[in-house]
């Protein structure tokens, strides 16, 4: 017989106690599926705690597993995950940077990362931009209320609909840059990205501007976080294409790679 009393949050709560299992959440943000030996590097624990923490994440629905011959991949179990993550990520304090290594780290999640399916960082914010700049999509000018949003508090990963649409020669124009478009694709959906403080698309529009941007080898995946990499041809496209240009002039570190 269905029914039962309040949801039991305090379930989910005490997945998250553990900075081991919110560390594969976040590795696994970017909505890639990734092996659990991957997992366990990105967590900071030896290979069996790791498994440990897969197989609870598994049984309360927060992350699948994806057999793959002999391989078991992990990834979220789907975009409603993504959002509890970003959010979480949203209240929670920042960590003290203590070495070269994760200040790099830092450095390149405010330069570019995948936020699930779309593009976040200084790069999703610039894309943004310029979309609503040249006319591509309408609303605001990218500043989100704050206030209205969070108080006194770091907003992120909030979803911001901001009463953006795109227009017909936003739909011309990236079709013609291979961003396959949804059928009657209108509402653009936007989140405030974390680092930024501003809109970048999401969404539907988000994802296909990402995955045209990946086609074309624009952008390339760290090799063990979800920070993005902008290739040689990315910094050029993004030239040619949006006026943008890359690594931002306000930082003296290489986010170009080859």
């Amino acid at each position: 017989m269905p029914g039962g009393g309040d949801v039991d949050m305090a379930a989910v709560g005490q997945l998250l106690a553990d900075r081991g299992r919110c560390r594969i959440l976040l590795a696994l943000a970017d909505g890639r599926a990734l092996p659990a030996s991957v997992l366990a590097a990105e967590a900071g624990v030896r290979p069996s705690t790791a498994s440990g923490h897969l197989r609870k994440l598994t049984e309360r629905g927060l992350i699948e597993v994806l057999p793959t011959g002999r391989y078991r991949y992990y990834r979220l179990a789907g975009p409603d995950v993504a959002r509890l993550v970003e959010v979480i990520g949203r209240l929670a304090p920042t960590q003290p940077v203590r070495s070269l290594r994760e200040g790099t780290r830092a450095h390149a999640l405010r330069l570019a990362r995948r936020c699930y399916d779309h593009i976040g960082g200084r790069l999703g914010v610039a894309v943004t931009d310029t979309l609503r700049e040249r006319g591509f999509i309408e609303g605001p000018d990218g500043t989100p209320d704050l206030a209205a949003v969070r108080g006194d508090r770091l907003a992120g990963g909030v979803a911001d609909e901001g009463d953006y649409r795109l227009t017909a020669k936003g739909h011309q124009e990236l079709v013609t840059l291979g961003a396959m478009l949804p059928p009657g694709l209108g509402a653009v959906r936007c989140c405030i990205d974390w680092t930024e403080q501003r809109h970048h698309i999401a969404g539907a529009l988000g994802r296909a501007v990402l995955e045209a941007f990946d086609t074309a080898g624009w952008i390339m995946p760290a090799a063990t976080h979800r920070a993005l990499r902008v290739t040689a041809r990315g910094v050029a496209g993004l030239h040619e294409h949006f006026g943008i240009a890359w690594p931002p002039a306000s930082t003296s570190r290489t986010a170009a790679g080859s």
